[in-house]
């Protein structure tokens, strides 16, 4: 009887150990993209968020080993139950999990990652506007380098998340994070050596790139890396303008503009919408009220200080006169209602304080000049002179303060 028995209770706890394996086969594979895309609770606002993205960064970086010793230790109790079973049902068992885990690691591997979801470019066309075929209301994030100005709708470059191009003999990488409403441009060289970057996943519904020479993981609205051997260092980023591609035209007549790639029509046409903050969807989607998650504020920073200025209030009042720290800054925004300006209002050393006129045009209280929507003078006392641009950005209210946790709330003086 016991040699009967023993066969029996042996083929039993195989089948348990190759379950249990595949089991955790599944969730190794599941882990290493729930942390790091948008699942329920993978992204919440919180201290323990890069705890999970670090989790996510070490399985990314062992996962060879931890599949492979894992495919070891389940190939022998898998093989025998599914050769001599001890019940017909435990060959169905084993079988399907095995099935299970070989569906995962496809999806996973094959469609989950993200930069198999959001490819790149296959065809990069810069067209003049005179050759342009996107339309002019369309935002875009203008970007000049060594002179040459280049536009990127951000409809296209919000699905491909980021554009590799070189603008006046200058290597750069626009990007682009629609969950974020975060425009960037970096240089992609580090330590003098140019590096390739791949969409990775998301930090606080932020996009993150993973580079090619040392496997770092980089936030996308920051720059910084975040993760890695280069952690804590920071990508150069240049300066680049969001604003319609009427308003960037005028400014630079002579800009070549990104165009749509075939091969991903219906990608980026699904995103046709996305510039009027009209777009349904939790993750893409606008709150029009004020000061919630989804709500639109224009971000100012330096070193020390951090600004966040609602959208609607500059809606209303066309100027808003601000500061950043001891900077005095102008908000402005066009008639189109689309494109903002930020300026410094110190001009010769005097703090100006502005008044909207028509037309986007304004006017400073203390000589009464007025001053096209470029900031340049153009009648009274002070004309031709000339404002000076200061970095803004157009963000989600749940972007900015998650990556400027001190930032204060305004809407103007």
């Amino acid at each position: 009887m016991s040699e009967r028995i023993s066969p029996y209770f042996m083929n039993r706890n195989l089948l348990l150990w190759a379950s249990v394996g595949l089991v955790l086969l599944i969730l190794l594979e599941a882990a290493r993209v729930y942390f790091i895309m948008p699942f329920p609770g993978s992204q919440l606002d919180d201290a323990a968020n890069l705890s999970r993205v670090s989790v996510a960064y070490w399985l990314h970086q062992h996962v060879g080993w931890l599949r492979g010793m894992g495919l070891l230790l389940v190939a022998y109790p898998l093989v025998r139950v599914l050769w001599r079973p001890a019940r017909p049902s435990d060959r169905w068992v084993a079988g399907g999990l095995a099935i299970a885990y070989g569906l995962v690691l496809y999806v996973v591997n094959q469609t989950m990652m993200a930069d198999h979801m959001f490819l790149q470019p296959t065809t990069k066309r810069m067209l003049s506007m005179a050759q342009n075929k996107i339309g002019t209301n369309k935002l875009v994030l203008g970007v000049v380098a060594n002179g040459e100005a280049r536009a990127y709708p951000i409809q296209l470059i919000g699905y491909h998340h980021q554009v590799r191009d070189t603008v006046g003999g200058k290597p750069l990488m626009i990007t682009y994070c629609t969950v974020c409403r975060t425009g960037r441009v970096f240089d992609p060289i580090v330590g003098r050596q140019p590096m390739t970057y791949r969409l990775v996943g998301m930090d606080h519904f932020n996009a993150m790139f993973e580079d090619d020479r040392t496997g770092s993981w980089w936030r996308q609205a920051t720059g910084e890396a975040i993760l890695g051997p280069l952690k804590g260092q920071t990508l150069t980023e240049l300066t680049a303008r969001q604003m319609t591609l009427a308003e960037w035209a005028a400014e630079h007549p002579n800009t070549l503009v990104m165009q749509p790639d075939p091969a991903f029509r219906e990608e980026t046409d699904s995103l046709a919408t996305y510039d009027l903050g009209v777009r349904r969807g939790k993750l893409t989607g606008r709150d029009s009220a004020s000061w919630h998650p989804k709500s639109w504020v224009v971000g100012l920073a330096d070193k020390q200080t951090a600004v966040a200025v609602d959208w609607n209030a500059l809606v209303k009042k066309r100027t808003i006169n601000t500061r950043l720290g001891a900077q005095p800054v102008l908000l402005t925004l066009a008639p189109d209602r689309l494109t903002y300006r930020a300026f410094d209002r110190r001009v010769a050393g005097r703090v100006l304080t502005f008044t909207p006129l028509a037309d986007g045009q304004f006017t400073d209280r203390e000589t009464q000049s007025v001053w096209s929507k470029a900031g340049l003078a153009t009648t009274g006392t002070l004309a031709g002179q000339q404002l000076t641009n200061v970095p803004a950005h157009q963000e989600f209210w749940h972007s900015w303060r998650s990556f400027h946790p001190t930032t204060q709330k305004t809407e103007g003086e």
